[in-house]
């Protein structure tokens, strides 16, 4: 089956002379057929996350920087967490795990040791005023 293309322009409906290298392209086309590639089509898959699943940990820093805050470190565990946000805001999520890493170890020391020093000062006292008696 040979198949020709055969076009026709006319001048009057186009107003131009038609064009050398669209005539030559389209008998190329013609002649040789359509375009054959050995290599079957590949395609690639790229996945976007629309959500960053990054914790900053803010709200357990401003707890720990307002009820329990032993050597301040409840308000450095709130820096780190405002650091961590500003990360994942820019799109850094590297820069922001590291961030929210470092203040979830500061919040859990922060919240250790305001536990063991509200014990403390409750136990303490106690003791010694039983002791008095």
């Amino acid at each position: 089956m040979n198949h020709t293309v055969q076009t026709f322009f006319s001048p009057v409906n186009s107003g131009q002379p038609p064009n050398y290298e669209m005539l030559k392209e389209e008998h190329e086309v013609a002649m040789m057929g359509a375009p054959h590639n050995p290599a079957p089509p590949t395609s690639t898959v790229i996945h976007i996350r629309s959500e960053t699943s990054v914790p900053d940990h803010v709200v357990w820093s401003l707890f720990n920087t307002l009820f329990m805050n032993p050597c301040c470190l409840g308000f450095i565990a709130f820096a780190y967490s405002v650091k961590s946000r500003d990360r994942k805001m820019v799109g850094d999520l590297t820069g922001a795990q590291a961030y929210a890493s470092t203040a979830k170890c500061l919040n859990i020391w922060a919240l250790i040791l305001g536990i063991l020093m509200t014990i403390l000062l409750i136990v303490v006292p106690v003791l010694i005023f039983q002791a008095h008696r």
